[in-house]
């Protein structure tokens, strides 16, 4: 073997990594919904953030030394990411024991879900297990401890901290590990450990793209454009959810107009858009989300939204930020009963000219209180996100 630095020193292990950012290219250059420049260069940043996690997900971790990382953010956007939360993942190796331990913040929800398998083009993970902090031993200064034993199947555990006032709620903080393995050495690496890791990296980019290219036509594309369902279970989502999904198609002289009842049962409810490329859209700079301790609530107890692309003047204004199209979700965490049709939105198309004709409780809001609004938002989610 030559000598290290040589000129056949190399081992040749990205070699399948290349070859999937290639692919990765070709699958994001040829997507069958790019319409402009704009969703093409959002597509290339797409690709990054897709690096990013594949890359993550094979060398930031380490079965026998666990710990959470962190996914999906406003830099790795993924699988309609939800602006309001902070994801944490653990990898699991099943009939493993593990302790987490951590402190409550007092963000909205703190929610644990075990899954089975992974997403793929294909199918969905499986949800083995579902439940939120009320099922933990809170003791007064905050602090928990929870321990499980990975069930047969398990290979995730996905942590979401969700925020329905990101001027207030502040975050908590949380670890996982293996008793079992405490206090040994890590693994050397080897070289064939090492070619397993690129070759994870590589199948884990073009298979996140795969799939989150189908997870819409699964659900919300099986809907009429410019609706929302009502109020179900989130798929693959925890017993405490619901969400109502949908997608749109608005000209520039168009607006959607979304009317939700506030519901004062749960923790949060929030309503967001997303792109074509089924991920979050600039949600620090633009005001493409809102969750109910940010939006105006009317004197009738509705939240009435307004998707556009020109400012309508109004607080609850969702900006489509160029994007023609795109995905919807609203969501509802914490819940202390169930939902009904009559707790779901409704979502009617108006000419833009329009609008205000069709919100009963008009306040008008000036481009200088709604450049306020986004300076809010920028210090929050820095002071909020993980990246």
């Amino acid at each position: 073997m030559s000598e290290p630095g040589g000129a056949s020193a190399s081992l040749d292990l990205t070699r399948p990594l290349q070859e999937a950012i290639a692919e990765a290219e070709e699958l994001i250059a040829n997507a069958a919904f790019i319409r402009t420049e704009q969703d093409r260069l959002e597509g290339y940043d797409y690709l990054a953030g897709r690096i990013r996690m594949a890359m993550q997900t094979a060398f930031d971790y380490d079965l026998d030394r666990p710990l959470f990382v962190n996914p999906t953010h406003q830099f790795s956007r993924q699988g309609l990411d939800n602006p309001d939360a902070i994801y944490l993942n653990a990898y699991l190796r099943e009939g493993v024991t593990y302790v987490v331990r951590g402190r409550r913040g007092t963000s909205a929800d703190l929610s644990f879900q075990v899954m089975g398998g992974a997403y793929s083009a294909t199918s969905a993970a499986t949800n083995l297990m579902a439940f939120d902090d009320r099922e933990l031993d809170v003791r007064d200064d905050g602090t928990f401890e929870l321990t499980f034993t990975a069930e047969p199947g398990a290979r995730t555990l996905i942590v979401r901290e969700v925020f329905n006032d990101w001027d207030t709620e502040e975050r908590g903080t949380l670890t996982i590990e293996r008793p079992d393995r405490l206090g040994q050495p890590a693994t050397p690496l080897t070289e064939a450990v090492l070619r397993k890791k690129y070759e994870v990296a590589a199948r884990s980019l073009t298979g996140s793209i795969l799939t989150w290219f189908e997870f819409p036509k699964w659900f919300e594309r099986q809907e009429p454009v410019n609706t929302l369902t009502p109020p179900r279970s989130t798929p693959g989502g925890l017993a405490s959810q619901r969400s109502s999904i949908g997608h749109y198609e608005l000209d520039d002289d168009q607006a959607l107009l979304i009317e939700v009842p506030r519901c004062d049962d749960c923790a949060y409810q929030a309503v967001q858009v997303g792109s074509d490329w089924y991920a979050s859209t600039d949600y620090e700079t633009h005001q493409t989300s809102l969750t109910k301790a940010q939006a105006v609530t009317d004197p009738d107890g509705v939240m009435r939204f307004v998707l556009s692309e020109r400012d309508p003047g109004i607080a609850n204004w969702l900006e489509a930020t160029g994007h023609r199209s795109g995905s919807l979700m609203l969501r509802w965490q914490r819940l202390e009963r169930d939902l009904t049709d009559a707790d779901g939105p409704t979502a009617t198309v108006v000419p833009f000219d329009e609008v205000v004709e069709h919100l009963p409780f008009h306040e008008p809001v000036t481009p200088d209180q709604h450049a306020a609004r986004i300076a809010a938002r920028q210090r929050a989610v820095a002071r909020r996100m993980i990246s």
